[in-house]
């Protein structure tokens, strides 16, 4: 066996991405919408692309689909960033302020890709445990963050909100609090990938604070996970600066034509996420009746349930068909999984299945 070329330490030493897939009837492990992206929208972007010259490279940053997505968030189309994924302006964001030496801090448990991406570039990692009750807390994570000065950023902050895997939410004015904190040297980077889901956003504390980066995506919500497109919403120097980090003509007219429509027609969008309100709480009444299972409120497309076994109660919903995510690796999360809201027929059948249900 040849030895491998040169590779970084940090890299041999990080794990793969947490996840195996498993296949099943009803698949409701990833937090993917219900429906799929509306055909006769399809259509109309299938039309489009087949009307588009393919011989010929895309805007150089994505700046159609900038103006329309800035357009769409009542936000700066300069402040606007677009790329593959929200996922990757987590690495982006790392690489900005916080590479080879700086901090990031953030919460767990939490989504992976915060602290693999942290170990991976090289940065000093500080995870602060949720409370008991799974809600973040602020004070605790204000103290991680220390009081050296200087003029240089010392690193970013990731919060979720609403948080994932708990789909607990942290209040706007506690985010207030951590922005103040945070102003001197730190990038703060809300997540909003489930912002659908819950009451307010943060688009007005990122107004007031500069550094403040919010992270969005079009994989939940807009029944788009397989078009992988996310996009930030910064102040527009930091944008700037971060858009030097984005590679050239990244974002394929593909991912363009596909988003631009669903941007024209967000009302599909209203629909979804108000059934699926009206199928959480559903869900939640439901699982409040089992003798052992616990649901904790959420604020997103999913529900955390603790359970005296989650690999038991992974396998008796696998054996009724239907694929959950187990999340009792995670710190706190003993006994838990996760199911995401799915239509009316998938949770009649995890229903079933849990033995909630004939």
């Amino acid at each position: 066996m040849n030895p491998l070329p040169p590779v970084r330490p940090a890299v041999l030493a990080s794990p793969d991405y947490p996840f195996s897939p498993i296949t099943a009837p009803i698949k409701l492990d990833q937090n993917e919408s219900f429906a799929d992206f509306p055909d006769e929208l399809k259509g109309l972007a299938l039309e489009r692309l087949r009307q588009l010259p393919w011989h010929r490279y895309t805007d150089l940053n994505a700046e159609a689909l900038c103006e329309a997505m800035a357009r769409h968030e009542g936000w700066s189309p300069e402040g606007t960033v677009v790329t593959t994924g929200s996922n990757v302006l987590i690495a982006l964001l790392i690489q900005l302020s916080a590479l080879g030496g700086g901090r990031v801090v953030t919460v767990k448990p939490n989504f992976a890709l915060y602290g693999l991406d942290a170990e991976l570039l090289g940065a000093t990692l500080t995870e602060v445990p949720l409370r008991d009750d799974t809600s973040i807390d602020i004070d605790a994570v204000i103290a991680a963050l220390g009081t050296s000065p200087g003029p240089a950023p010392q690193g970013v902050i990731y919060l979720p909100r609403p948080h994932a895997p708990t789909g607990s939410l942290c209040e706007l004015d506690e985010l207030e609090r951590l922005a103040q904190a945070s102003g001197h040297g730190w990038l703060l980077v809300i997540d909003e990938a489930y912002h659908h889901f819950t009451e307010h956003d943060a688009r007005e504390l990122a107004r007031r604070h500069p550094h403040v980066v919010l992270l969005r995506t079009l994989s939940k919500a807009w029944g788009l996970a397989g078009l992988r497109m996310g996009y930030a919403l910064a102040s527009d120097g930091v944008a700037r600066q971060l858009r030097k980090l984005v590679p050239p003509f990244g974002v394929s007219v593909l991912q363009t034509v596909c988003a631009q429509v669903a941007l024209e027609h967000p009302g599909y969008v209203k629909e979804r996420v108000a059934q699926t309100l009206r199928e959480r709480e559903r869900l939640f009444t439901a699982l409040q009746g089992h003798p052992s299972w616990r649901p904790l409120p959420s604020h997103a497309n999913f529900l955390l349930v603790r359970t005296p076994d989650a690999a038991q109660a992974h396998a008796q919903l696998l054996a009724g068909g239907v694929l959950v995510r187990r999340q009792d690796r995670l710190h706190g999360l003993q006994g838990c999984f996760r199911v995401t809201v799915g239509t009316v027929e998938e949770n009649d059948a995890f229903l079933r299945a849990a033995g909630l249900m004939a």
